[in-house]
């Protein structure tokens, strides 16, 4: 209690203009439920509170020198100019509190600029201030961030799929007295069942990204207000007090400000900033972790306002906590319903469009099977000869074969709750058709991508096949009857159907693939609900 009353009489002597060694132009004191926060036109003052909350124990002042430090110094990765350092407060014999007199510290503060609201990427986003190019900058700022940060075993340990189901697991324990009164059963039910399903499903994915070093250590804590657009980008307010929160899949700490973005209804500014971050970190695996960790993320929001439910005053206060916890799980049932339901991917092209090597990079970056037309071929009806077009194994009867195999053998997937790529020309409309239907039956996302190219790019991608033993039989030679006989995609709805020219470099090509087809799986989610 002693502990309390002394620092309360130090946020009591901060509350006079005569305390701070400069100008004050305004005094605004602000109290988070770990931290004082003093507001004085041009430079922040922060004390941590003297409390013990389990995960954090800030009741010696050692400790909070040291946490202050820490905030300085972890906070300087994302921001240059912003945190100045931590100022002892000192109280003299006389009682008389100061950061610049005598006796010994009693308290001690970080010290930081104060940056202006309206560059807060609240504030823009409320003024309509903030288009793709401001997200893509944050993707790009972000991935050098986390490509900087800190590896270690440590650190790798947090992203052992058992760290993250008993973190899962230990919210929901939490959750569970509010379930049936603040929480809606059936909504909170489906989230539990499909992400617990999806560690069964999914447990080499998250294997994966240790192996390939994307555990690091983030920020934490990324919100919209904690992003500024002044002198450049500053990211402020990252976790200080206990590492383990900010260790963990660069997924987690992206899909934050996702979910953040997504809340306030920004979706396509959202996936543009996750767009610049995957294109430039080189990361397309995030797109399998991203709904899974938003929906854990939204989670977290959510037993924040349940677990202080107790401690709220007046029913309006209440009733506001009710309806964002509605919120949050509403956002935390969507990402459930995106996570949880397979996808079948179509490439669909011509010969030499492009179609093989984007399949095979989506099956790769979402580690799910690839089923390809060639391979199915060669395995049932071996051959080395090049057969002219509808001749031989390219018979109509040969190829209604090879279709109904691929299908099969996507059936099989999606009926296990995995999803699967499709490498095939899918030329005649019945075979689209059939696909669809499957996807419908199954109730699964559909997407066909049609890979395209100009006649000039395909004629030189085959031309380069006639020295080479590729898996297609395709040449030049065919070329006029494959392109006679390509049936339009024109049955296939917008929100299932992405064309994709693949004449840019590959990189470019992918990036916008995967941008899309994650946009296009929201839509058709959407669609259900």
């Amino acid at each position: 209690m002693e502990i309390q009353n002394q620092f309360e009489d130090v946020c009591r002597a901060m509350m006079d203009e005569g305390f701070y060694p400069h100008a004050v132009t305004s005094l605004t004191r602000i109290d988070t439920h770990i931290s004082a926060v003093f507001l004085t036109g041009s430079t922040v003052y922060k004390l941590k509170k003297p409390l013990d909350f389990g995960f954090l124990d800030f009741r010696k002042l050692d400790t909070r020198r040291y946490v202050c430090e820490r905030e300085v110094l972890l906070n300087q990765r994302l921001t240059h100019g912003v945190y100045r350092g931590v100022a002892a407060i000192r109280r003299d014999e006389s009682g008389h509190y100061s950061t610049s007199g005598s006796g010994m510290p009693v308290e001690y503060a970080v010290v930081m600029q104060q940056l202006p609201e309206e560059d807060c990427l609240r504030s823009l986003l409320d003024r309509s201030r903030v288009g793709r190019a401001f997200m893509e900058q944050l993707g790009t700022c972000l991935a050098g961030f986390y490509e900087r940060s800190a590896r270690s075993p440590e650190i790798d340990h947090y992203g052992d799929p058992q760290v993250i189901e008993f973190n899962m697991e230990e919210n929901f324990e939490q959750v569970a007295p509010f379930v049936g009164r603040l929480v809606e059963r059936e909504k909170w039910d489906f989230i539990r069942q499909v992400s617990r399903a999806f560690f069964t499903n999914w447990k080499e994915l998250f294997l994966n990204r240790v192996r390939i070093g994307r555990i690091r250590d983030g920020h934490g804590d990324l919100r919209v207000e904690h992003v500024y657009f002044h002198d450049g980008l500053q990211i402020i307010d990252c976790i200080e007090f206990n590492d383990r929160f900010r260790y963990g899949d660069v997924a987690s700490d992206l899909a934050f400000l996702h979910m953040d973005l997504e809340r306030m209804g920004f979706e396509e500014l959202s996936r543009a900033l996750v767009a610049a971050y995957v294109g430039c970190a080189n990361d397309p695996g995030l797109y399998g972790l991203l709904d899974f960790y938003a929906a854990y993320r939204a989670i977290v929001k959510l037993k924040v306002i349940c677990l202080g439910f107790g401690g709220l005053s007046g029913d309006d206060a209440r009733v506001n906590a009710g309806k964002e916890v509605a919120r949050y799980l509403e956002q935390a049932y969507r990402y459930a319903i995106r996570f949880s339901r397979p996808t079948l991917w179509i490439f669909c092209g011509l010969p030499a469009s492009g179609k093989s090597r984007h399949a095979a990079r989506t099956s790769e970056a979402l580690m799910i099977p690839v089923f390809q037309s060639d391979v199915v071929r060669k395995q049932h009806m071996p051959t080395d000869q090049i057969v002219p077009y509808g001749q031989g194994i390219y018979r109509s009867e040969s190829r209604n074969r090879v279709y109904a195999q691929l299908l099969a053998l996507a059936q099989e997937q999606l009926k296990q709750g995995h999803s699967a790529v499709l490498d095939a020309t899918f030329s005649d409309r019945k075979w689209r058709e059939e696909a669809s239907r499957l996807a419908a039956d199954l109730d699964t996302n559909c997407i066909f991508v049609e890979c395209t190219a100009d006649e000039d790019t395909v004629r030189r991608r085959l031309k380069k096949r006639e020295d080479s033993s590729g898996g297609s039989d395709a040449r030049l030679q065919h070329l006029p009857d494959m392109l006679a006989h390509f049936q339009p995609l024109d049955e296939i709805p917008p929100e299932n159907h992405f064309v994709l020219r693949t004449e840019r470099g590959d990189s470019e090509a992918f990036g916008e693939l995967l941008e899309k087809a994650y946009a296009l799986k929201c839509v058709q989610v959407d669609g259900i609900i």
